[in-house]
């Protein structure tokens, strides 16, 4: 993304010389400067975990939600611009409802990752738009048990066991490829996600985060959920307590 885009980055409908569409990778990186969000597919359900960068300390606590829930068996989050993903909250909903109203059931979670990016990959093929600047990951419970997508700004979209989006995705996926997601439990990926995120954390270049997560599992019903709030400060405390005895080991 140097001056070879030059001429070639006005519009999402233009490829460059060597086959690359620069407003695209501009998308990519806009999630890529943005807080970690983390899924996870265990054998119970789906967690999602998010790092919420604290962007001024006049913020009410809490207010800047990452995680969203669809409907009630679905919910996502997401890393890049707030406004864009806000956008892509109300298809999904919008795409849950029409579902429901037509065929009387509940969306499955393959049919909202697949209209949703084909929505996502529209955006990228009028000169008068342009792409969305967010990865989204989608969770949901269906007639086969926990599902778990991820949908990249180009609409690429795939289906995980464990995925991360953000700044912090190299070294989360990392992490979650040496977990064991088929024998965890949901309460186990919640600890796990807490103590990914507090690692790949940077205090000295990162703001202060909150840390945010939700879930769909037997213990909440099938239902997607936020994580209790014992359950979340248990997890911040084991992770806080792992980095510190990481640390005093590095010393």
């Amino acid at each position: 993304m140097t001056s070879i885009g030059t001429g070639y980055d006005l519009s999402c409908t233009s490829y460059s010389p060597d086959g690359r569409v620069f407003q695209l990778e501009y998308a990519a990186k806009a999630v890529e400067n943005s807080g970690t969000a983390i899924g996870l597919r265990v054998k119970d359900g789906v967690v999602l975990g998010v790092e919420k960068l604290i962007i001024s300390k006049m913020l009410v606590e809490g207010s800047n939600k990452r995680i969203a829930t669809v409907d009630k068996h679905t919910g996502l989050t997401f890393a890049g611009f707030a406004a864009d993903a806000r956008q892509l909250v109300n298809r999904a909903r919008q795409e849950s409802r029409e579902y429901k109203g037509f065929y009387g059931d509940l969306i499955p979670g393959h049919v909202l990752a697949s209209r949703l990016s084909n929505y996502v990959q529209m955006h990228t093929l009028y000169s008068s738009i342009r792409p969305f600047g967010c990865s989204v990951i989608l969770s949901a419970w269906g007639k086969d048990g926990p599902q778990l997508y991820m949908i990249e700004p180009s609409g690429v979209s795939y289906g995980y066991f464990g995925t991360a989006v953000g700044k912090g995705k190299q070294a989360a996926k990392g992490e979650i490829e040496k977990l064991k997601l088929a024998e965890m439990t949901c309460r186990e990926a919640v600890n796990a996600i807490a103590k990914i995120i507090y690692q790949i954390h940077d205090e000295a270049k990162d703001k202060d985060f909150e840390l945010e997560l939700s879930w769909i599992c037997e213990e909440s019903g099938r239902q997607h959920q936020a994580v209790p709030k014992e359950i979340v400060d248990e997890a911040d405390r084991l992770a806080k307590a792992a980095l510190d005895e990481e640390m005093i080991d590095a010393d």
